[in-house]
């Protein structure tokens, strides 16, 4: 049975807001909420909030960042959360990029060495701890062949990030039928192309300018012109759905045919000055 979860930055929820939205979350169906981690409220310890306050709905780390916690903590806070929450935690981890790691006093290595050395150590380690339900899932974030191969050997799957359909299709090819695939995607409520292309190329401004987003989006048949400007007209159509529900709809569905077993939605604009957009979340909605 396929899987929708919502991944959204949580700074733009005071703490009472971002539990009434995880708790909307749950009520419509969606199986999981995906916390970034970037430069505002830690993942670890939101995830422990948002727990104590829910019932049903998973809470994952899209994506735990692998330089900033030792994997001793990681294994700790991973066996913990899963074991207090009765198994709704969810461990997505990453190298996240080089130049954030640098900057702050990390070396940088190869995401396949560093990610092999990491599942190694978090495999060793023995949490003295009473014993979640079941074992807590756990996805790395992969793109290319070698780290895909390696989550679908070590983990549970992996989580793909603004990639496309034709992505999920080679990325399902590469790890199998048993493996899952985790895909986050855009998605826009906006019929009018110019308002969305805008809004869209706000959203992939920082993706945009990524040498390691290049390497990958050319393997899907795009170009240096492509990523000039803010990204060409066919490259933002292609990373954002947007447009009306049934547009919004059919682009998760080829994410499915594709092979992802969860699409993780992106949504747009969701905070604004007349207060909550729900229309993406709305006409996602499993329990809609």
């Amino acid at each position: 049975m396929n899987r929708y979860g919502v991944l959204t930055a949580t700074e733009q929820f005071s703490s009472s807001a971002l539990v009434e939205f995880a708790q909307t979350l749950e009520s419509r169906g969606y199986d999981s909420l995906w916390l970034p981690e970037l430069f505002g409220r830690e993942p670890i310890a939101t995830a422990g909030y948002l727990l104590g306050r829910t019932q049903r709905i998973a809470v994952a780390t899209g994506i735990a960042n692998v330089y900033v916690r030792d994997p001793h903590a990681m294994a700790q806070a991973r066996h913990a959360l899963a074991e207090l929450s009765g198994g709704r935690f969810i461990l997505g981890l990453g190298v996240s990029n080089a130049t954030l790691n640098t900057s702050r006093g990390h070396t940088w290595q190869p995401p396949l060495t560093k990610m092999t050395n990491y599942l190694d150590a978090m495999d060793s380690i023995s949490v003295a701890a009473p014993a979640p339900e079941q074992p807590c899932p756990t996805y790395i974030a992969a793109h290319g062949p070698k780290l895909q191969a390696l989550g679908a050997r070590r983990t549970n799957g992996i989580i793909t990030y603004l990639m496309t359909p034709e992505h999920t299709r080679l990325s399902r090819a590469r790890i199998g039928a048993a493996a899952e695939l985790n895909v986050v995607a855009m998605f826009l409520a906006e019929r009018d192309p110019t308002v969305a292309r805008a809004k869209a190329r706000a959203a992939l401004k920082v993706y945009v300018g990524l040498d390691y987003y290049h390497r990958e989006w050319r393997k899907l048949g795009f170009a240096d012109a492509d990523f000039v400007g803010g990204g060409s007209d066919r490259l933002i159509d292609t990373l954002v759905a947007w447009g009306d529900d049934g547009v919004l709809r059919e682009r998760a569905a080829a994410f499915e045919r594709a092979g992802a077993t969860r699409v993780i939605v992106m949504p747009l604009g969701v905070q604004t000055r007349q207060g909550l957009d729900w229309r993406v979340l709305k006409a996602l909605a499993p329990a809609r």
